[in-house]
C-alpha cells in the first residue's frame, strides 16, 4: 500500500481530520482509533493493507480535529461523525477498522445501523465500560461536578516533546511501547508557551454523564448481521476480566482471535500479525 496521505472533512457542525492509505477502487474502511488516540494508531498496519482504501479519522476532539461544545461527547455523537464521514466520501456502504473505544462505536454501528456496513474488524474492544441503572444519579453528579471544575484546570505544558511522551507512558492504563506511544504523541501535540501541550479536548477527560448497563451493551453485539472479526490481545483490556471475555467468545457470529501482546499490539511487535488476520478478514469482505 502507497505512503499514507492527510485529509479534511467540513462535517455540518465540526471539521474532521485524518490520514489516508491505498487508493480509490480498494474496499472502502474508515479506521477508528481510541480514547486520547489519534488516526495514528494505524501507522503501521496502513500500509500493509491489501487493495484497501483506509480512511483513518481522528475523532472529534482528537489529534488534529476540532472539538465540540460543551457536552458533546459520547459514542453515538462519534458514531453519527462516522456515518457524515462516509456521506461526505459519497460510500453508501463501508467496513470499519477500530482500536479500542474504535472497536466499541464500530460494535455499535455495526448493531445499529447494518445496511451502511459491508463488515467490521476490531483490535480488542467491542463492548462499552457499562453502568448498572441504579447508579445513574451518582454517574450523573459526577460528570456535572467535573464539569464546572474543568473551567479552572490547565493543561500541562511540557518542555520537550520526550517529556510528553514519557507523561503518556506513565499515565496510560495499559503498557505501552515507546515508539508506539510517540507516534500517537507526535500527533496529539501543539505549540504552548515555548513548550508543548495536549491537543485533545480537556472535555475528554470528563467522566461519561451516563453509561449503557451490560443488558443494552450486549445487545448491541447480538443485533450485528454483518461479518465481524475481533483480534483480543491476551495482555490487553481482557486480560483481567476473564468473564467478560468468556462472554465475548460466546458471540459465535463474530470471528475472534487471540495474539500476543499488550492492548496497543496493532502499533507494536505483534502488528504484523493483527496485519494478516485483517487483511484475510478484509478479502472475504471484498
Amino acid at each position: 500500500m502507497s505512503d499514507s496521505h492527510e485529509i479534511r472533512f467540513t462535517l455540518p457542525s465540526i471539521e474532521v481530520a485524518g490520514k489516508v492509505w491505498g487508493e480509490p477502487g480498494g474496499l472502502p474502511v474508515i479506521g477508528l482509533h481510541g480514547w486520547l488516540d489519534n488516526a495514528a494508531t494505524f501507522d503501521l498496519i496502513g500500509p500493509a493493507l491489501d487493495n484497501v482504501h483506509l480512511v483513518a479519522l481522528d475523532l472529534p476532539g482528537h489529534g488534529l480535529s476540532d472539538h465540540l461544545p460543551a457536552g458533546g461527547y459520547s459514542l453515538w455523537q462519534q458514531a453519527a461523525t462516522v456515518l457524515q464521514v462516509a456521506d461526505d466520501l459519497g460510500w453508501e456502504r463501508f467496513a470499519l477498522l477500530g482500536h479500542s473505544m474504535g472497536g466499541i462505536i464500530s460494535c455499535i454501528l455495526s448493531g445499529a445501523v447494518p445496511e451502511r456496513l459491508l463488515g467490521a474488524a476490531m483490535i480488542d474492544g467491542i463492548l462499552p465500560v457499562t453502568g448498572e441503572a441504579a447508579d445513574a444519579p451518582q454517574q450523573m453528579a459526577r460528570f456535572l461536578k467535573a464539569t464546572q471544575a474543568l473551567a479552572s484546570k490547565r493543561k500541562p505544558v511540557y518542555d520537550s516533546a520526550s517529556k510528553a511522551v514519557t507523561a503518556r507512558i506513565m499515565g496510560s492504563t495499559f503498557s505501552i511501547s515507546r515508539d508506539a506511544a510517540s507516534r500517537l504523541v507526535e500527533r496529539g501535540l501543539m505549540p504552548e508557551q515555548g513548550g508543548w501541550t495536549w491537543r485533545s479536548d480537556p472535555q475528554l477527560m470528563l467522566p461519561s454523564p451516563m453509561r449503557l448497563t451490560f443488558e443494552h451493551a450486549v445487545a448491541f453485539a447480538e443485533a450485528i448481521s454483518t461479518p465481524t472479526c475481533l483480534v483480543l490481545a491476551n495482555q490487553g483490556v481482557m486480560a483481567k476480566r476473564p468473564q467478560l471475555r468468556e462472554r465475548i467468545e460466546g458471540f459465535e457470529h463474530i470471528q475472534t482471535h487471540h495474539l500476543d501482546g499488550g492492548h496497543h499490539l496493532h502499533l507494536e511487535e505483534p502488528a504484523p500479525a493483527v496485519a494478516t488476520i485483517i487483511n484475510s478478514f478484509f478479502r472475504t469482505l471484498a
